[in-house]
């Protein structure tokens, strides 16, 4: 996986709309906490726009996020807000410069798409994190927000957390994938599809049927997608609906069912999705993933790039302080040595 440079203040950020409209008032919180983080930040032409539920039409959107994709003065790309409307012009974006330059992709929700498009066909590391409709009203940092600050500035980010009642108990590592499961539903079967064996496969919700939460882990089960995982963390389910005559289990227990056969670890209740604590995860980072009964672990190890140039420098430096302390040996010999010969 290809990690996007991390940002410094000075870096300039963009937010574009690619799916639901927002307004100014909504926007001002958000840029003016980017801005007291150091840095620029810029909007796409569209971003105010409207065209019924969305900011503007399809192809006014796909060309706002095209625009940020392109510019090289852009180190990161805001999605404004979920709601619907990314699927409509995924397949209108050419990544053809982001692949040469990558930055990082910053949302959630509806965002999923842009998430495992990117993962599944260039292997770059997305952030599953707050977006500015979703940032503090008051423009102040909260836990959701610092996450989102440190994995965008390169902070080591780790999370150590309760362990809740449905949660599976086990260790493991693999590469963190996912996002909003009805999304992962939406795209299952395209060229936006991830492979899930031996990844950690991350799902959340919002105001979905309970049924209908059924129907997709079925199909995530049935597809093979559940099969060949390393771990499993849920998130948020929120708000969750019921019909008239009840289904009879929570959504918590509809994907403890589905996932029963299965012995990987899993952790429940993970503070990510449509909820108020929202953390922010690096998605195509490899994780260590440790559930115990009192607590839960979650480490995003060190990307490829950074452990590929520890690794050069580990190369370089050993055998170098190796012919230093050689010549130091050699150096303090000839100074012993020197006063018996003269």
């Amino acid at each position: 996986m290809v990690t996007p440079r991390y940002l410094k203040p000075g870096d300039t950020v963009a937010i574009v709309a690619p799916a639901r409209k927002v307004s100014p008032s909504e926007m001002e919180p958000a840029i003016r906490l980017l801005k007291s983080w150091g840095l620029q930040v810029i909007t796409g032409q569209h971003l105010f726009g409207a065209c019924n539920q969305y900011s503007g039409t399809d192809e006014e959107r796909a060309s706002d996020l095209q625009m940020m994709l392109d510019d090289p003065g852009v180190s990161a790309i805001f999605a404004a807000r979920g709601g619907y409307g990314t699927v409509r012009i995924i397949d209108q974006l050419d990544f053809t410069a982001f692949c040469r330059r990558p930055k990082w992709i910053v949302g959630f929700s509806d965002v999923t798409v842009m998430h495992a498009h990117i993962h599944s066909q260039f292997g770059i590391e997305t952030l599953h994190a707050a977006m500015p409709f979703t940032f503090p009203k008051d423009g102040l940092e909260n836990a959701t927000t610092l996450s989102l600050k440190k994995a965008l500035f390169g902070e080591s980010l780790e999370y150590k957390l309760p362990t809740s009642e449905f949660s599976k108990a086990g260790n493991c590592e693999g590469i963190l994938i996912g996002g909003n499961l009805s999304i992962l539903y939406a795209i299952n079967g395209t060229s936006s599809d991830i492979a899930t064996n031996g990844k950690v496969l991350f799902i959340e919700d919002l105001d979905e049927y309970l049924y209908h939460i059924d129907r997709m882990m079925l199909n995530l089960k049935r597809t093979g997608m559940l099969s060949g995982l390393a771990g499993m963390i849920i998130g948020g389910m929120s708000k969750m609906n019921d019909n008239t005559i009840p289904f009879g289990k929570t959504a918590e227990e509809i994907i403890r069912e589905a996932i029963a056969e299965y012995s990987f670890p899993v952790y429940f209740g993970f503070p990510a999705g449509h909820c108020d604590d929202n953390r922010a995860l690096i998605m195509g980072r490899k994780i260590s993933l440790a559930v115990t009964v009192a607590e839960t672990r979650m480490v995003f190890m060190a990307s490829e790039s950074e452990s590929g140039i520890k690794n050069l420098l580990r190369r370089i430096l050993k055998p170098a302080l190796i012919f230093l302390a050689f010549l130091i040996i050699i150096y303090l010999l000839y100074c012993f040595l020197l006063p018996t010969f003269q």
